[in-house]
C-alpha cells in the first residue's frame, strides 16, 4: 500500500483560501490559475511554502488565454486529477446589483471557462463556489447551461447549496453557494451533500448536539508584532471623533450621530461605520472589509477600521499567511477568499467519498486538529 495525496487544481484561486483548506485536508495542489498579480504572488508565497504544496505551479494569467487541454496533458498525463476547485468572479451575480444589472455581465460566463477545465481534466469531483445571487431567476440561463455541460461531460451534479460559514466553525456569518459535481464512475453510495453542519445558534446548540457559533472576539486579541498585514486605514479627525462617539462592541453609525448627505432622505445602510460586536460571528468580510465606509468594519473598541490581519483571522487564515500588495490589495484578497475552516470541512467530506473508491490505497490525511487560527478562536 502506498501513501498518496489527492491531486487538486484551483481556478480563480485568489490568495489561496480554498487551496489552503485543501492542503489542510491532506491534498496536494498541482497548479492554480489567478489573474490578479498581487493575489497570485500571495498564493505562490504561501501555498508554495515547503510545509504546504511547494511544487505548485501558479499561472498568473487570464484564464481565457490558457488552453485547458494543454495544461491537462502537461500536469496530468495519467488523467489522475482528483478534485477541481474554483470560485469564478461573482460581481455579475452579486445581490447588490439592482433590477437586471449584471444579467449580461461578461464575468458571468467565466463559470463556463471553469467547465472547460472540467472537460479537459476530467477530475473525479469538482466544487465551485459563488455568491447566492447566482441563483436569482435572471441568471438562470447561465446555471442551466452549466448543468447541461456537466451532464453531457459525464457528471452527476448536486443541487446548488447555500451554506453559511458560521454553521461550519467559521467566526463569520457568510453565505455562499457551492455546487458539487461527481464523475459518474465514482460510486456515491451512502454519500450525502452537503455535510451536516457542526455549529448553530447558541440557544439551540445543546438541543441539536452541535457546537455554538464561534464569536470573532479572538480575531482582535494577541496580535502578532511586526506584522506587515497588521495595519488599518488612516482616518481624518472628523471620522475618528465619530468613532469615539460610537459605543463599543457593536455600536452603529446612528449611535455616533454621523449623518451624511445620503442619509438625510434615506436612513438605510445602518451598518456602515458600525463597530463589530466581538461576542458574535463577524459580518461578511467583503473586498472592502478594511474600509468602515463599506460596512460594519470598525474595530470593537479602538477608533479605526479593522486591520488586514484581523480580517484574515475572521476568514480563518493563520497568522503566518502574508498578503502582498498593500492594505487595499490585502483587503480585496481576504474578502474574496473562501473561509479556510469552511473549505476544509467541505473538502474533507468530499475526500471521504473519493477514498471509498480507492480501497487498496492508503491515503495520507492529517487528523483534523486545531489550526493556528482554530486554536485562537476556540481559546
Amino acid at each position: 500500500m502506498t501513501g498518496v495525496k489527492l491531486k487538486v487544481v484551483d481556478l480563480f484561486a485568489g490568495a489561496g483560501g480554498f487551496s489552503l483548506a485543501a492542503v489542510r485536508a491532506g491534498c496536494e495542489i498541482v497548479f492554480a490559475v489567478e489573474f490578479d498579480k498581487n493575489a497570485a504572488t500571495t498564493f505562490r508565497n504561501n501555498i508554495g511554502a515547503d510545509h504546504r504544496s511547494k511544487n505548485v505551479v501558479v499561472y498568473n494569467r487570464d484564464i481565457t488565454s490558457l488552453s485547458a487541454s494543454a495544461l491537462a496533458k502537461k500536469h496530468f498525463p495519467a488523467s489522475d486529477c482528483d478534485l477541481l476547485l474554483g470560485g469564478p468572479p461573482c460581481q455579475g451575480f452579486s445581490t447588490h446589483r439592482i433590477n437586471d444589472a449584471g444579467v449580461n455581465d461578461p464575468r458571468n460566463a467565466l463559470i463556463h471557462e471553469y467547465f472547460a477545465f472540467v472537460r479537459s481534466l476530467q477530475p473525479k469531483a469538482f466544487l465551485m463556489e459563488n455568491v447566492p445571487g447566482m441563483l436569482w431567476p435572471r441568471h438562470k440561463s447561465y446555471l442551466d447551461e452549466f448543468y447541461g455541460q456537466a451532464r453531457d461531460s459525464g457528471y452527476v451534479v448536486y443541487q446548488p447549496q447555500k451554506l453559511d460559514a458560521r454553521d461550519y466553525g467559521t467566526p463569520q456569518r457568510r453565505q455562499r453557494v457551492f455546487i458539487l459535481g461527481i464523475r459518474r464512475d465514482v460510486s456515491t453510495d451512502g454519500f450525502e451533500w452537503p455535510p451536516a453542519r457542526t455549529h448553530c445558534e447558541p440557544e439551540t446548540a445543546t438541543t441539536f448536539g452541535l457546537e455554538p457559533w464561534l464569536s470573532c472576539k479572538t480575531a482582535f486579541e494577541d496580535m502578532p508584532e511586526d506584522d506587515i498585514n497588521g495595519v488599518h486605514m488612516n482616518h481624518g479627525p472628523e471620522l475618528i471623533a465619530a468613532f469615539k462617539r460610537t459605543p463599543a462592541n457593536g455600536g452603529s453609525r446612528r449611535d455616533s450621530g454621523r449623518v451624511l448627505a445620503c442619509h438625510v432622505d434615506h436612513d438605510g445602510h445602518k451598518d456602515v461605520y458600525g463597530r463589530i460586536d466581538p461576542s458574535k460571528p463577524a459580518p461578511t468580510m467583503t473586498t472592502a472589509c478594511i474600509n468602515p465606509s463599506k460596512g460594519r468594519f470598525v474595530h470593537p473598541v479602538l477608533h479605526h477600521g479593522i486591520t488586514a490581519r484581523q480580517a484574515a483571522r475572521i476568514q480563518t487564515f493563520p497568522d503566518d499567511y502574508i498578503f502582498v500588495g498593500g492594505l487595499m490589495a490585502a483587503g480585496k484578497q481576504i474578502g474574496n477568499a473562501v473561509p479556510v475552516a469552511l473549505g476544509e470541512v467541505l473538502i474533507r467530506h468530499i475526500s471521504s467519498l473519493l477514498f471509498q473508491n480507492e480501497p487498496e490505497t492508503m491515503i495520507v490525511i492529517p487528523e483534523r486538529g486545531a489550526s493556528d487560527i482554530g486554536e485562537l478562536i476556540e481559546a
